[in-house]
């Protein structure tokens, strides 16, 4: 017995939240729970001795009694309805003689679920109702004071009423907010998928162009390696070397972008561990990469340099190399001459060639990867990029960016 008490656990008692959620889950249920108390509580009342020459309790005022509470169970589904039976019993229970004051309580209850459920020119037709209801009960009871009824039918059924009301604004508030909540997590939801997708977007974006122009030049140091292996042992010495430089390059800078994936966007801020993003800074090494893979560079400037932000830079910096990638895929031997021009209110960068011994070269067909991806960045700055064949021959590649003051 005692090992039994010991193991044994007391059931906790119900809290106002489980009794709220089982309301919401259980409407009707509640609804039967409360008719019952009401009867109860009712039936209580009545057994006392009534003032006055009030008819003492007998079967029918049990039955009228029971019966006015049983109408508590459909409150919610027809609140009017039930306002409108409870009231006709409560009628009839004073009609026949009996204390009012037993299904008053009764009647208060359907009038707040009026009020809480209907608009106000509902809730003040079921007041007013209420109301005509008490000051015949006081009428029927032979009550001289008539003018204490009424002031308790105004007030009771005022206060009874500002309570409903209440309470029906703010289910109506709850259920606004409800949706506002709704909309800002598909709203949230819709954010970070477009988030995602421009990050893919940049991601590959960023592989292309790295990939793209290091692998341009280890093919056609590779080709130029093997074509004088035997013949040009030296050439073919330089020709690995550059190999071997792009690729590395290659690998830093994809080891750098997938570093960057995997570091929190909180521990990235400041001093950056893993090498700042590559800018107009490594132009000069762009360039002697071009050369060293056999396309003659020329670089000019005009205008005074400055510093451009960094995603400016950046985006400067993958439009030149994109366009130098498309020399060496294209034009062969062309000579090349990438134009620098600093205005005022904007940054020009220029890439021309001369077209070589080949045709004017192609970049790459209007949907490819490589001009989409130009256009694309420099849009994100609210810049352009215009891409053809020149006049006198060969292509030519313009990046306009808009600098801030």
């Amino acid at each position: 017995m005692g090992g039994r008490a010991g193991t044994s656990r007391a059931r906790p008692p119900l809290s106002s939240a489980r009794i709220s959620t089982l309301g919401e889950r259980h409407p009707l249920l509640l609804d039967a729970v409360l008719a019952a108390a009401t009867a109860v509580v009712s039936l209580a009342l009545a057994r006392q001795h009534p003032p006055g020459e009030w008819r003492l309790m007998d079967g029918l005022g049990v039955a009228l009694t029971c019966l006015a509470s049983l109408t508590l169970v459909a409150r919610r589904r027809a609140p009017m309805a039930v306002l409108l039976g409870y009231g006709a019993l409560w009628c009839a229970y004073v009609t026949a003689g009996y204390w009012p004051v037993v299904n008053s309580a009764g009647a208060l209850l359907t009038l707040y679920t009026v009020a809480s459920l209907r608009p106000p020119r509902v809730t003040l037709a079921a007041a007013l109702l209420t109301a005509a209801i008490w000051v015949y009960a006081g009428l029927v009871g032979h009550s001289d004071a008539f003018l204490t009824i009424l002031g308790q039918s105004i007030v009771w059924t005022g206060v009874v009423s500002w309570f409903g009301s209440r309470a029906r604004l703010l289910a109506e508030r709850g259920r606004r907010l409800e949706r506002l909540t709704m909309l800002l997590r598909r709203d949230r939801e819709e954010r970070a998928r477009r988030a995602v997708v421009n990050e893919r977007v940049r991601i590959a974006r960023e592989l292309h162009d790295v990939v793209a122009h290091h692998m341009s030049v280890v093919s056609v140091q590779a080709g130029l390696a093997r074509y004088v292996l035997y013949s040009d042992p030296r050439t073919s010495h330089a020709a690995l070397d550059t190999v071997l430089d792009s690729s590395g390059e290659a690998l830093g800078e994809m080891r750098r972008l997938l570093t960057v994936l995997r570091v929190d966007p909180e521990e990235s801020e400041g001093d950056d561990p893993h090498g700042s993003a590559v800018g107009l800074d490594h132009l000069d090494d762009l360039v002697n990469r071009v050369r060293r893979a056999g396309v003659p560079v020329d670089v000019v400037v005009v205008g005074a340099p400055r510093h451009l932000p960094s995603g400016l830079d950046l985006c400067a910096y993958r439009v030149i190399q994109e366009g130098l990638t498309n020399v060496l895929k294209h034009a062969g031997r062309a000579s090349v001459t990438v134009t620098l021009r600093y205005e005022v209110d904007r940054f020009v960068a220029q890439v021309v060639d001369d077209g070589g011994k080949t045709t004017s070269i192609v970049p790459e067909a209007a949907d490819g990867q490589g001009l989409v991806g130009m256009r694309e960045r420099a849009g994100l700055y609210g810049g352009s990029v215009v891409a053809g064949p020149c006049p006198a021959g060969g292509f030519e590649v313009v990046l306009i960016l808009p600098v801030p003051q």
